[in-house]
């Protein structure tokens, strides 16, 4: 079993993107490169690392339904413009509530669309919201359509208080993913916003020490220049393309820029830690009816007001 970490090691603040923009076929042997559907982590260990984006899978296509689900047995909730309070959305039938409680909610989503929103036409950045500031590694990832293609998705290992944190990771997901051109007004309506926080990083005994759709997995190796490079999977990653353990490792390994064909031996001196995450999504369209109160005819004609924030 692994060694039980609470928080990532210690480390200057990373970039990182685990959201594959390509669904590729992957062989049992693992040996196939998959350079042009992936994302390579420039520089050495000391580096940034470049879109450790949780690979959400190929086309972007995520296991939610149409209405996503907030934290434990609370679903998303929608804003009350008479109240000011937030009251919450149905549940979808047949969806069982579950008694763990959180700390990711949809509150971080909407925050993240009044960032962006608020970026991309000018107005002053939203009031800080009500929701915990306690520090977490996170990502957030921007989807679109109805496949929810993957459109942007950059986090970072190192905790950082959650205010501060999904606003700068907010922008950097949405405008400065290299895979991607920035994100532009006219693709709100069709965005989907996901907030991810990762919790119960463990060294792992070996690179096969983890279960597939329960961990994500984070992997460091020396490529064969001689440099260490680090890659990241989110736990859905797996589950999603339906890639065995083997698979993903392979594919990781591609992903962090590794061109020399992958040998069992070489498998095994992969440092491995692997860790979970809280993870909600809400669409465009939920936002909106969370933030009814400040919009006219869908547009947002003032800088929110967000009273319930204060």
């Amino acid at each position: 079993m692994g060694k039980r970490r609470c928080v990532p090691p210690l480390e200057p603040k990373l970039a990182a993107g685990c959201c594959g923009v390509k669904k590729p076929k992957l062989s049992g042997s693992g040996t196939h490169s998959h350079g042009n559907q992936s994302t390579t982590v420039p520089g050495s260990s000391s580096g940034p690392l470049q879109n450790h984006q949780h690979v959400d899978g190929s086309s972007g296509r995520e296991n939610v339904s149409d209405l996503t689900l907030g934290p434990g047995n609370s679903p998303i909730t929608r804003m009350n413009p008479a109240s000011g309070a937030l009251s919450p959305l149905p549940r979808p039938n047949g969806t069982a509530s579950t008694t763990k409680s959180l700390v990711v909610s949809a509150e971080m989503c909407c925050y993240c669309f009044d960032v962006l929103y608020c970026h991309l036409y000018g107005f002053p950045q939203p009031r800080l919201p009500r929701f915990t500031n306690d520090p977490y590694p996170l990502f957030v990832t921007w989807k679109t359509g109805r496949d929810k293609r993957l459109r942007g998705c950059i986090g970072t290992f190192s905790a950082m208080n959650l205010h501060s944190g999904l606003r700068e990771y907010t922008l950097t997901s949405a405008l400065k993913d290299s895979r991607f051109p920035p994100l532009t007004r006219e693709e709100l309506p069709k965005l989907f916003c996901s907030v991810s926080l990762l919790t119960n990083f463990e060294d792992a005994s070996d690179y096969l020490d983890w279960e597939v759709g329960v961990h994500g997995i984070r992997i460091e190796f020396i490529n064969e220049k001689g440099v260490k490079r680090t890659a990241t999977y989110l736990p859905e990653v797996a589950k999603e393309q339906d890639w065995d353990q083997i698979q993903t490792i392979d594919s990781l390994l591609r992903k962090g820029g590794f061109k020399a064909p992958i040998t069992s031996e070489f498998r095994k001196t992969i440092k491995l830690t692997r860790y979970r995450s809280e993870k909600v999504t809400i669409s465009y369209a939920e936002y909106i009816a969370s933030r009814q109160h400040c919009f006219q005819n869908g547009t947002l004609h003032a800088p929110p007001l967000y009273n319930h924030y204060s």
